[in-house]
């Protein structure tokens, strides 16, 4: 800022700078230019560490990238020592390997070796080929016997069906047209079979041994005879009962009974006949039906069930629903067929087996004619 000063004498007005001069000495002035040395100097050693800090960052980098290539280089070199090794055992391998030439000669001998070998294979089959036909025709007639015996023991439909169908597939096989009168034999054989329905003799095992079972939960017997002084107007009542009426009364009453309730309907029992008695006679008639039903015989198991509805209706109670039960399951098994006509197997069987004679000839045929040139020869050879 400036100002005019006036002279005290008439001169002209001089221009003075008002602004201060400043002081070197001036303690505030100095202070403050100190500082900003102090900062200055702090942010150039900041920037100095930094420098340094950023300086062994990057000699660590260098140094673990350093290791690194060393660790590979040592794996490069293992795994060139490993190949060299390699190498060297291919050398081997290879110098240890026949010539050109060998090698030639071994490949000869082989395909004269895979020659040999199928030609040989071929006569095997040739020379198996007849026995192996032979066996499996051997095998139809033994399906067809044992199919006849299966028929003729136990009546089974269901097997010799089975059985004769095994022996006409056979026959199928062989592609023959000799075996046309067998199969033809065999196919009736199969349409007899298959006409007959197989009895469920199983079925009536099982169900009269569910009887069996519930024999062994029957109660109620038939009522007894029991004498309450009824008997011949009263003769026995009263206080004596050890008069000589009673005594006589007591032993004939065992042999003979006077009802006079005709109308009801009383079974009594026979004499020392139980409850343990009448269950076993009953569970064994139903033991010889199941036996009878397995073995195929009608006449047996007729029998057997009508004993068993016998002893039922005769010493149980017939009012009892279980007893009534018992009484239709055994009526409605009575009727159940346990045995069927089987047809005869015995010409399928022969029709079989002329087959196999005539193919036995016509095999037997060559060999003889083969085998009468060279004994011909020989009887006209000096």
């Amino acid at each position: 800022m400036s100002e005019t000063v006036l002279p005290k004498d008439d001169s002209e007005p001089v221009l003075v700078n008002a602004t201060p001069t400043p002081d070197p000495t001036d303690p505030k002035r100095s202070g403050s230019r100190s500082n900003g040395l102090v900062i200055v100097a702090l942010l150039f050693g900041v920037a100095g560490v930094a420098v340094a800090g950023w300086g062994v960052w990057q000699l660590r980098a260098v140094q673990a990238s350093h290791q690194v290539q060393r660790t590979q280089m040592l794996d490069l070199a293992s795994q060139t020592q490993t190949l060299q090794q390699h190498e060297q055992q291919l050398s081997l391998q290879l110098a240890q390997l026949p010539g050109a030439e060998e090698l030639e000669e071994r490949r000869r001998l082989v395909s004269q070796l895979q020659g040999d070998q199928q030609r040989l294979s071929q006569r095997l089959e040739t020379v198996l080929g007849a026995s192996r036909k032979d066996w499996r025709l051997a095998e139809a007639e033994h399906l067809l016997r044992l199919a006849s015996l299966r028929l003729s023991a136990l009546q089974d439909i269901t097997s010799a069906q089975a059985l004769v169908q095994g022996a006409d597939e056979i026959l199928r096989e062989q592609d023959d047209p000799g075996s046309f009168a067998a199969r033809d034999q065999l196919a009736k054989s199969l349409a007899a079979l298959r006409s007959i329905d197989q009895p469920d003799r199983t079925g009536l095992f099982l169900q009269l041994a569910a009887l069996r079972d519930q024999v062994e939960q029957l109660n109620e017997l038939a009522p007894e005879y029991k004498d309450n002084g009824e008997s011949l107007l009263g003769l026995t009542t009263g206080d004596n009962q050890d008069s000589r009426w009673a005594q006589w009364w007591d032993q004939i009453s065992r042999y003979i009974r006077i009802d006079f309730n005709a109308d009801k309907n009383v079974r009594p029992l026979l004499a020392g006949q139980s409850l343990v008695q009448v269950r076993l006679a009953l569970s064994l008639a139903l033991e010889q039906a199941q036996w009878a039903a397995l073995n195929g015989q009608p006449q047996v198991y007729a029998r057997a069930v009508a004993e068993a509805r016998d002893v039922l209706q005769t010493n149980f109670n017939q009012d009892n629903t279980q007893v009534k039960m018992l009484n239709e399951r055994l009526s409605a098994l009575v009727t159940q067929p346990v045995a069927v006509m089987t047809p005869d197997l015995t010409q399928s069987l022969s029709a079989v087996q002329a087959y196999l004679a005539r193919r036995n000839m016509a095999t037997d045929a060559p060999t003889d004619s083969s085998s009468q040139p060279a004994e011909a020869r020989q009887g006209t050879s000096p």
